[in-house]
């Protein structure tokens, strides 16, 4: 594709964002779109800066130029005050993880965490049964995923977690929104109950993560009818999606949903339709070329 003369600037505003994939699978999809794209990240960490001073910084983005700026954590609530306006998704979780900027400087949000999962959820486990699902975790993205759970068609949603007020806190809101299901918060120690019921079972928490190995629950309970999804993706083969593939259950990998959310950025920020497989192909080249330079080293 030829390139063209129209050119777009954006950035990830968060703590510890140097090392993120986003940018690069921005940027590869912007070229093949023939488009002058370049993607930066904005590391308060690095940088000396508060997390309240994410309004600053789209201020600063926006008087620079920007397009655009993805967002993540610590900043994805408090950088609403700071915008022009919150799309109704984005206002009902209560963070915006993608902020785009006119050609008139209006700041808008977005959320492309639960539309990301929704997306995944729907390419990676097409007619998975919805009956009853068990979440673990109700976290920032424990919400947006449980929001595109029931967006899904999701009956039952069980959410558990560490902190049984965060919970049942996170329960009592998304069944205000979508008074058609039903959605409750339960304890760890109901587990093993849970699953037995349960169709699928999706993983919100830092377990499985590089620096947090392991599973979040005894992997043994699941079943061949189950269908399994983990957010985590650095590894993208968690010890979870590994278990859960042995056990015979359909299984939806962490890197979908952060493929999902840069797909949905970039639409945003461009206009333009991504190719999302495309992305998926770039997203899984980056995560094997960590492993070989992890392994070299």
């Amino acid at each position: 594709m030829s390139l063209t003369t129209e050119s777009y600037l954006s950035g990830l505003i968060g703590d510890g964002v140097l090392p993120s994939l986003t940018p690069p699978m921005h940027e590869r999809e912007g070229a093949a779109h023939g488009l002058l794209y370049l993607y930066r990240p904005i590391d308060i960490a690095a940088l000396g800066l508060a997390p309240e001073s994410v309004g600053d910084l789209v201020r600063a983005a926006r008087n620079l130029g920007y397009n655009g700026l993805n967002i993540t954590h610590p900043c994805k609530q408090l950088v609403i005050e700071h915008l022009d306006e919150v799309d109704p998704d984005a206002a009902r979780l209560g963070a915006v993880n993608t902020v785009v900027i006119g050609a008139d400087g209006r700041t808008v949000g977005h959320n492309t965490d639960w539309s990301g999962f929704l997306t995944a959820f729907r390419t990676g486990l097409p007619d998975a049964a919805l009956g009853r699902v068990v979440q673990l975790g109700a976290g920032g993205a424990g919400s947006a995923v449980a929001y595109a759970l029931l967006t899904a068609g999701v009956e039952h949603l069980a959410i558990v977690d560490v902190d049984p007020a965060r919970a049942r806190s996170r329960a009592a809101e998304l069944a205000a929104l979508f008074p058609g299901a039903s959605v409750e918060a339960r304890t760890t120690a109901e587990l093993a109950s849970l699953l037995e019921a349960a169709d699928g079972v999706v993983h919100c928490t830092p377990v499985g993560m590089a620096a947090h190995p392991g599973t979040p629950f005894d992997t043994s309970l699941l079943t061949p009818r189950h269908w399994v999804a983990d957010i985590v993706y650095r590894p993208i083969e968690t010890q979870l999606v590994r278990d859960a593939r042995a056990a015979g259950c359909r299984v939806l990998d962490g890197g979908r949903m952060a493929v999902g959310q840069a797909v949905d950025a970039f639409r945003i920020f461009t206009g333009l339709e991504p190719d999302a497989e495309r992305m998926r192909a770039h997203f899984l080249e980056l995560i094997e070329r960590e492993n070989v330079l992890a392994g070299a080293a």
